[in-house]
């Protein structure tokens, strides 16, 4: 994964990129998966399924289960147009889905947020520790744990 340059999408230049990324991979952009994208990417901190799956039935005046909220998030996940934070068991909305890093977040212990982050060299280098070790690693993904800037000013 060489450096380079990218397009961080929001509003309604996020949704249009994750729906030609998610389409371009033959999958169908359905209005239910257009509302849990949706849903995902108005939250500023990573949100579980359950936090989804209330959102869109607020949304859309009706019971949306959190098992067909996780089935679409896998495939977000799947087809990179959302991040999984493992430690917390969330996900946020990847906002340049046409660029596929490894995950790299910071995650606040006192509020909750999580910025992700691409460094591309730290990726590679768990990779090759991975493969020294004789592993081999399909995703690392790499999770820090701390204080946010804003919490530590406080």
């Amino acid at each position: 994964m060489g450096a380079h340059e990218h397009h961080l999408h929001q509003g309604e230049s996020l949704k249009k990129a994750a729906r030609e990324q998610l389409t371009s991979r033959g999958e169908q952009w359905t209005g239910m998966r257009e509302s849990v994208f949706e849903a995902l990417a108005s939250f500023d901190r990573p949100a579980s399924a359950y936090d989804i799956a209330e959102a869109v039935s607020k949304n859309q005046g009706r019971r949306v289960a959190a098992n067909s909220v996780y089935r679409i998030l896998d495939l977000f996940v799947g087809a990179n147009l959302a991040r999984r934070v493992e430690s917390a068991n969330a996900y946020v909305a990847n906002a340049h889905p046409d660029c596929l890093h490894d995950c790299i977040f910071l995650i606040c212990d006192n509020c909750g947020q999580a910025v992700h982050i691409d460094d591309d060299a730290l990726s590679g280098g768990v990779r090759k520790a991975a493969a020294s070790a004789g592993f081999s690693s399909a995703r690392p993904v790499i999770e820090v744990r701390g204080t946010c800037g804003e919490c530590d000013r406080n």
